[in-house]
């Protein structure tokens, strides 16, 4: 922080310097004083910044104040009732998913008065998202939770696909511009409030280097596409979900479902340390990323996965010690990545258990243990 302070200062002397020198070089040639001299200056400053804006290459500073990398948990409501276990995880942050409308105030404050911090992840309405007007309301929304104290807002889920997005307009680009509404009033109402793009859904599903899928788009070519549209401008961190993983976190090859469709595919989302890099990479180091979503499934302690929830029978053979052994690597790792920031894992204590086993990522296990709690402290001192 010092260090960016000193290189601003020295940037903004330049440009006072410049100007002097202008004045000067003016009134000791034709012995007269160019009174629009500071209105040229502005007028340049206001071309450059529409020429960067248009080219994609400005370069927006996060109002969030980060710190040292940090550990939370997405919780089933904001009375965080294991509180305690999150503590002993050394997780400082909490994450409540919210939706258009609803009234988060109490969740912030039960949050801090808790001692963590929070992160609200809100979507709206799917149908009404590309609605200027209703970009605004939402907009304005965001910013009221901004001004009630939320420490870090996520502005939307999973956009790439149309569950969460309309059908038809699936895209980067459309993503970006409800962002571009959302960010400067989120920092106009609270500037320290750090600011997460949406995780898109990790897929490979669509295929294809671009998004032309009426159904969706891979989070690959979606993310190629909101920066080219100049979303990187509009947020503080990428957001992120890993939750497909079915090998240690440290591992880039080797999951056999790449097996399933051809020795060349080889899909990022399944290995944690080409996710990182892949989604680093699309914003060219410029914005850290941090995961609202990372957690490892396994059925243990419940029915078996395969015949209560067969699309997620991939994770059949992890096990309650695979969970808290790959998440606490996955945080060790994290530490040591200076491009994430913050790590939440899916999650603390959900107990449904159906099509959808959310129960089953759960580290509050069904029999009230939590074993990841104990592998996550001895990484979060």
């Amino acid at each position: 922080m010092f260090v960016q302070q000193v290189i601003n200062a020295i940037m903004l002397g330049g440009v006072l310097a410049l100007v002097a020198l202008g004045l000067t070089l003016i009134f000791g040639v034709v012995r007269f004083l160019n009174m629009a001299h500071g209105e040229l200056l502005m007028s340049g400053a206001y071309i450059g910044l529409v020429v960067a804006a248009t080219t994609g290459s400005v370069n927006i500073s996060g109002g969030g104040a980060w710190g040292p990398f940090a550990l939370g948990g997405q919780v089933v409501h904001g009375g965080v009732p294991h509180s305690a276990d999150m503590k002993r995880a050394g997780m400082s942050w909490v994450k409540i998913q919210g939706h258009y409308g609803d009234d988060l105030s109490a969740a912030i404050n039960n949050a801090h008065s808790l001692g963590f911090k929070i992160l609200l992840s809100v979507v709206g309405d799917r149908g009404s998202v590309m609605n200027p007007s209703y970009q605004q309301q939402f907009a304005n929304y965001m910013a009221g939770l901004a001004s009630q104290g939320a420490d870090a807002l996520e502005v939307w889920n999973e956009p790439n696909i149309d569950r969460e997005w309309p059908t038809g307009q699936v895209s980067g680009a459309n993503y970006a511009s409800l962002l571009k509404v959302v960010y400067p009033a989120i920092k106009g109402a609270n500037n320290g409030t750090i600011v997460i793009s949406a995780a898109p859904a990790p897929t490979g599903y669509f295929g294809g280097d671009t998004c032309g899928n009426a159904n969706g788009c891979d989070d690959r070519p979606f993310l190629t596409e909101f920066v080219a549209a100049g979303g990187g401008n509009y947020l503080d961190c990428i957001g992120a979900h890993y939750n497909e993983g079915i090998i240690p976190p440290d591992r880039s090859s080797g999951d056999p479902r790449d097996l399933q469709y051809g020795p060349n595919n080889v899909f990022h989302s399944r290995y944690f340390p080409l996710m990182i890099s892949v989604y680093s990479a699309a914003f060219a180091a410029a914005r850290p990323v941090c995961f609202t979503e990372l957690g490892y499934l396994t059925g243990e302690g419940y029915p078996d996965l395969a015949s209560t929830a067969p699309s997620f029978a991939w994770a059949a053979t992890n096990t309650i010690a695979n969970q808290a052994q790959w998440l606490a690597q996955a945080v060790s790792m994290s530490k040591g990545n200076s491009n994430v920031r913050l790590m939440i894992v899916f999650n603390v204590d959900f107990t449904a258990y159906g099509s959808d086993p959310q129960a089953g990522y759960a580290i509050i296990r069904a029999d009230g243990s939590c074993p990841a709690c104990d592998s996550l402290s001895s990484v979060m001192p």
